[in-house]
């Protein structure tokens, strides 16, 4: 018998049906529709089942979700913010905020340091020089996909990470200042570690730095990350 009204399929048809169709569009147009509809969407069992289909989990899933739906947002927001983190498009979306000594340069990674840097993937690397040479970037949260009720209430951990290295035959400082904004741009977390110093002829290997934010206020809503240096 034909069905002259979508409503009128069996529940889990309708389960199935959804648990097709792109997240956001889940909740931006077909959640208001009508209570069913809402109920269905609200289900653990359709979150569970997109984080199943997205690779987030596997079968034999087994730790405590609080909330599946923020769980789902939260691994498929999951990534890099920065733009251009690796210097494969020269300095496009950076600030150079001090450009001193011979300037910020951008080179190939050499073969040697390939095989010494964790990620495979990268070739090229950011350079300072004999004088401070620091460049910015803004990341803004809703650009990104992290809505204001999500960092005011859920408020992920934000982690923060870069690697540095000095060169072989001179010795650097290396700093980092990473603060989290509010919509104004007031300052509601701040990570600044102590300056590192390199002393030359040193082993010239990658230094990784990491921080993660937790239990920030509320309010966040820009990320600005800054870091550089100079030859010694």
């Amino acid at each position: 018998m034909a069905v002259g009204n979508i409503n009128e399929l069996p529940e889990n048809i309708l389960l199935e049906l959804f648990i097709h169709i792109p997240a956001r569009q889940l909740l931006l147009r077909c959640r208001p529709v009508c209570s069913l509809w809402r109920d269905l969407i609200d289900l653990v069992t359709l979150w569970k089942r997109k984080c199943l289909q997205e690779g987030f989990i596997t079968e034999d899933w087994d730790q405590p979700v609080a909330d599946w739906k923020i769980f789902y947002f939260l691994r498929s927001l999951q990534r890099n913010l920065l733009h251009n983190p690796c210097a494969e498009e020269g300095f496009e979306f950076w600030s150079l905020d001090v450009n001193g000594g011979d300037e910020w340069k951008v080179e190939d990674l050499s073969k040697d340091q390939r095989k010494e840097f964790p990620n495979d993937q990268v070739k090229k690397y950011f350079v300072t020089s004999y004088y401070t040479c620091l460049k910015s970037q803004v990341v803004d949260l809703k650009a990104e996909g992290y809505w204001e009720e999500l960092m005011d209430t859920t408020r992920p951990d934000i982690e923060v990470k870069d690697w540095f290295a000095a060169r072989p035959d001179c010795g650097s400082k290396y700093q980092l200042c990473v603060q989290l904004l509010s919509s104004a741009h007031a300052p509601l977390g701040t990570f600044q570690p102590d300056p590192v110093m390199i002393q030359q002829k040193s082993d010239a290997k990658w230094r990784e730095v990491s921080h993660t934010f937790s239990n920030y206020p509320p309010g966040v809503r820009y990320i600005w990350f800054q870091h550089g240096g100079v030859d010694t």
